[in-house]
């Protein structure tokens, strides 16, 4: 019998984790086509002059214990990490210990730092932390008047929880009161999304911060106050996610693991080739038979003819790349869906202007990430990469930072040349606060195209389209482009790791893919099934 074959489209999170999958766990060939020259997908690291970009910012950090222990498979964490070296797996009723595969981040590449997390908003050309803690310092900040505000209004919406749950805006004003909506959610959110909150679906909030409250996160501070000091658990069971305290990272960036994994793929029988564009799919009925794809360097054309495919390509792109009678309607809706991009902007700089005070006196700012919720300026959010790992800074004494932006690719943002766009960063963090622009030594700019899949537009409509795609038995959408899904990367991950599960169980029906990440109890659960 011949050896069955799948055809990857992707070589992000989603296509690789199913790629790895396949080689481990069955004898179905896997191979990825990416139309890029890197792995990774978003998750990528972008390399400059020595110094490495994380796009977006990647914690590795999951409520599923199968993803936990699958990047742990793939990349060793540090030694001498404390509770950080076990993980109590609940799925497999024991508890596995990773000291045996320890690795040492002085010694060796591949290894998982452990990091303290450490996000804050900056407003009023203050610090405030995130999320949001109604601590004296945080009052003081705020004054008075608007203190109380927040206060009489996060009091009703608690008490008058009676508004319907259909957009981005009520989701928030239930949950955190309309006066620290308007101070703490809506600029930000409006910049990334560039449509008011009111025209986003409540989906959008449902999915990402759906365990997050007042309460709650009230709740975990005084239960770490009254805590012994032990290093904390990494696999935080009892911890909302965006409460969680540490996470995992690659020592070199998000990319350098996807590079692990594309090359233990290949190892393992596996194929994944670069510069591969898919143009077409055909079908035979409700079944794809084979693809036709390009490369972009060389013009050579392929006919490939597998078993399953999996797609991570946006929607609106496959649903055109289909040879298949696709009704009016769902072509409709695909053509139509939105999507957000990205732009970063990377500064090398020899200091910040602003500083973290502590007893051993000033130092540079901890965080990984601070959002802007400034309203006079465009950027979004500031990473420090100095805090994601040192390793990403070829030299120590100086602060790498990424200024986001958030646009579409028919904006006049997006169309600026690097030189503008570095202009107009080095002003705007300038402007703020943050910076001195004579303090800046270097600079680049990426762009990142259909990065957020977006809740408005065609989207009260997408159902249309996945009820037709899943009618066919061996094509697999996954990913967060694949399912126009804002998934994390651990949930792009789980699709691709339950879609291969259906293979190999021989299960037609595709729901369970769809769940994750919708089904909003997995988002927040304990034990992470």
């Amino acid at each position: 019998m011949a050896q069955k074959t799948a055809l990857i489209i992707g070589a992000g999170p989603a296509g690789l984790t199913a790629a790895f999958e396949f080689v481990k766990r069955s004898d179905i060939r896997p191979v990825v086509l990416e139309k890029s020259d890197y792995v990774g997908g978003i998750s990528r690291t972008v390399r400059y002059k020595g110094n490495r970009i994380d796009i977006g910012g990647h914690r590795f950090f999951s409520k599923s214990d199968r993803v936990m222990k699958w990047w742990m498979d793939v990349m060793p964490v540090e030694a001498g990490q404390g509770d950080a070296q076990t993980i109590a797996y609940q799925n497999q009723k024991r508890t596995v210990s990773t000291a045996g595969a320890e690795a040492d981040p002085k010694t060796t590449d591949r290894v998982m730092l452990i990091r303290n997390r450490k996000s804050r908003i900056y407003f009023l050309r203050q610090f405030f932390d995130y999320p949001i803690k109604l601590s004296a310092d945080t009052l003081s900040k705020l004054g008075i008047a608007r203190t109380i505000k927040i206060g009489i209004s996060y009091t009703w919406a608690v008490l008058h929880r009676t508004m319907p749950e259909t957009t981005l805006e009520q989701f928030l004003i239930n949950r955190f009161g309309r006066e620290l909506y308007l101070t703490f959610f809506k600029s930000y959110t409006e910049k990334v999304w560039g449509v008011p909150c009111d025209k986003i679906s409540a989906e959008w909030g449902a999915q990402r911060i759906k365990g997050l409250s007042i309460t709650k996160a009230i709740g975990h501070f005084l239960k770490k106050a009254f805590e012994s000091k032990k290093p904390a658990d990494i696999s935080q069971k009892g911890t909302e996610t965006s409460l969680i305290e540490k996470f995992m990272y690659p020592k070199l960036g998000p990319g350098q693991l996807w590079e692990f994994v594309a090359e233990d793929v290949q190892a393992k029988g596996g194929t994944v080739e670069m510069f591969w564009n898919v143009e077409k799919l055909y079908a035979d009925g409700f079944r794809i038979t084979a693809a036709d794809a390009v490369n972009s360097q060389t013009g050579e054309r392929r006919h490939i003819t597998a078993d399953y495919f999996f797609s991570t390509m946006p929607i609106k792109e496959l649903m055109r790349c289909l040879e298949a009678p696709v009704p009016a309607p769902v072509l409709d809706v695909s053509d139509n869906l939105v999507y957000r991009d990205f732009i970063t902007v990377g500064l090398l700089l020899s200091k910040l202007k602003v500083k973290e005070e502590t007893p051993q006196g000033s130092r540079l700012l901890s965080d990984n990430w601070i959002y802007i919720q400034e309203p006079d300026v465009v950027v979004g959010r500031m990473q420090i990469f100095n805090n994601w790992s040192p390793y990403l800074v070829a030299d120590q004494s100086k602060v790498w930072i990424g200024l986001e932006y958030f646009c579409y690719e028919s904006d006049d943002l997006w169309k600026q040349s690097d030189e503008a766009m570095i202009a107009l960063a080095k002003a705007e963090i300038a402007k703020i606060g943050i910076i001195e622009e004579a303090d800046v030594l270097d600079a680049c700019v990426i762009r990142v195209p259909k990065t957020y899949p977006a809740y408005f537009g065609a989207y009260e409509r997408f159902d249309e389209v996945k009820d037709y795609i899943s009618k066919f038995e061996n094509l697999f959408l996954v990913g967060r482009n694949g399912m126009h899904k804002y998934n994390n990367q651990d949930h792009s991950m789980l699709t691709a790791m339950t879609a291969v599960d259906n293979i190999l169980e021989g299960r037609v029906d595709k729901s369970n893919i769809w769940a994750l990440n919708t089904e909003m109890e997995y988002h927040e659960s304990k034990d992470g099934k």
